[in-house]
């Protein structure tokens, strides 16, 4: 009689044994993300990491409220704290050296203060500043910070984000600096909404500093805004007119270097407006006047 053997099992794999610090888990986290534009889902990040789902969540959570890591409709990518471990500029050279020529070309027809700024949280960060007449009257700086929701920088970038993103990127940090800085979400939100229905447009008229307005548009990617560009004057400049020269050099910058963007849609994440108060007709006459150089 013979006796038949049974198959040996096959060896069950081991679980990877999990880092036992926060530090190094959240080394293994940041470690998954293996280049600049990386976006991973929070399935992508357990896998590469082997950490369980829900410890992975936790940490995420964690890195992005602590700006190393962002997270997008289109998934967690690295935050700016992380890009600037690079290099001073936080990673935004590539949009620097894009703007350039049109941040000069604008001083040049105009005249005015030209700023380039990206969004940090509740806070505008000025990557560049093109001086004119008025240029040591206006106080800002490159590497300086400003309050989003009192700049049209920033109003021109929250307009392409999701409500429930301005609230979280926000905040608490609503504040009045003069008389007519918006002071509550509420009245953001309705601001935002306007800007939408002007085309992307931003105003601001003394709501930073008292004495100075200023228009903005903002430079945009497949998954929203990555900066802003903004026209500066004096609390009588005409921003309505020279409106359309901060659209169009927006728009180029953001065709730079995103090459595919189609720029008359707007991204999925930002609501539809309820209707235009500035129409396409009226935007359009001004930049046929802006080519004929009748400004100001």
């Amino acid at each position: 009689m013979s006796v038949l053997s049974a198959a040996p099992e096959a060896p069950v794999a081991a679980r990877p044994e999990l880092p036992p610090s926060m530090v190094e888990r959240m080394t293994l986290i940041l470690d998954a993300f293996d280049g600049r534009s990386t976006r991973l889902a929070l399935e992508d990040v357990a896998r590469r990491t082997h950490l369980p789902r829900s410890t992975a969540h936790r940490i995420l959570d964690q890195l992005v409220r602590l700006a190393w890591l962002e997270h997008t409709p289109f998934g967690y990518r690295l935050g700016q704290r992380a890009l600037g471990l690079g290099g001073r500029d936080g990673g935004f050279e590539e949009i620097r050296v894009a703007a350039a020529p049109l941040l000069h070309e604008l001083q040049i027809k105009t005249g005015m203060v030209i700023h380039l700024a990206v969004l940090d949280g509740a806070d505008v960060y000025y990557l560049d500043k093109v001086g004119g007449r008025f240029a040591a009257v206006v106080p800002s700086r490159v590497g300086g910070r400003a309050p989003a929701h009192s700049t049209a920088l920033g109003k021109a970038m929250l307009a392409w984000l999701e409500p429930e993103q301005v609230d979280v990127q926000m905040g608490q940090a609503i504040g009045r600096l003069t008389s007519r800085t918006i002071a509550d979400l509420s009245t953001l939100h309705q601001e935002l909404n306007r800007i939408r229905q002007r085309r992307g447009l931003a105003f601001e008229r003394g709501e930073c500093f008292a004495e100075i307005s200023c228009v903005a548009a903002a430079i945009r990617g497949p998954e929203g805004p990555l900066a802003s560009i903004s026209l500066v004057g004096d609390a009588r400049t005409p921003l309505e007119k020279v409106a359309p020269l901060v659209v169009d050099a927006a728009r180029q910058v953001s065709l730079s270097l995103h090459p595919n963007l189609d720029s008359g849609r707007r991204p999925r994440a930002v609501p539809a407006a309820a209707g235009p108060t500035w129409s396409a007709q009226t935007l359009d006459r001004l930049m046929v006047a802006g080519e004929n150089g009748d400004w100001l």
